[in-house]
């Protein structure tokens, strides 16, 4: 292990997909792109195609952290949390009660706002999977 925990010694910062002449020519090639924040290329046919009419938006929540925006009928901090809980907990955690999913997180060394959540599950209901856990913690779920 290198000095900071989550990266391994010797680990490039560049593509192991390419050589490091194709990872700067393709920097290279969209550099103009994400500087001006709209399409550079001279002729009109080199240009992306845009959203079909009455189709979504590929990012519905461009100033957003969510890529793709949120489900219908659930919030961005619904979509974090589950997230979060679905991090830490494992198919084979369930079915589960929430004293036992608390007891599964820990095992997995889920931080204590994790677990201080699955606290508030209600006592004694066996909960299927992470849906169902969302959604008895009180957290809306898309439509």
């Amino acid at each position: 292990m290198s000095e900071h925990e989550d990266t391994f010694a010797g680990t490039s910062a560049r593509s192991t997909k390419h050589s490091a002449r194709e990872d700067d020519a393709l920097a290279a090639e969209v550099e103009g792109m994400v500087r001006a924040g709209r399409s550079t290329h001279a002729q009109e046919w080199n240009d992306p195609e845009p959203v079909a009419e009455g189709e979504p938006d590929v990012d519905a929540s461009p100033a957003d952290t969510l890529t793709g925006g949120v489900p219908d009928g659930s919030t961005p901090d619904a979509v974090v949390a589950r997230a979060e809980l679905a991090r830490w907990l494992d198919r084979a955690d369930f079915p589960g009660t929430g004293s036992e999913l608390v007891e599964a997180a820990r095992d997995h060394r889920a931080p204590d706002g994790v677990a201080e959540e699955l606290s508030r599950l209600p006592d004694g209901q066996v909960f299927e999977r992470i849906g169902d856990v969302v959604r008895a913690l009180g957290y809306p779920t898309e439509t």
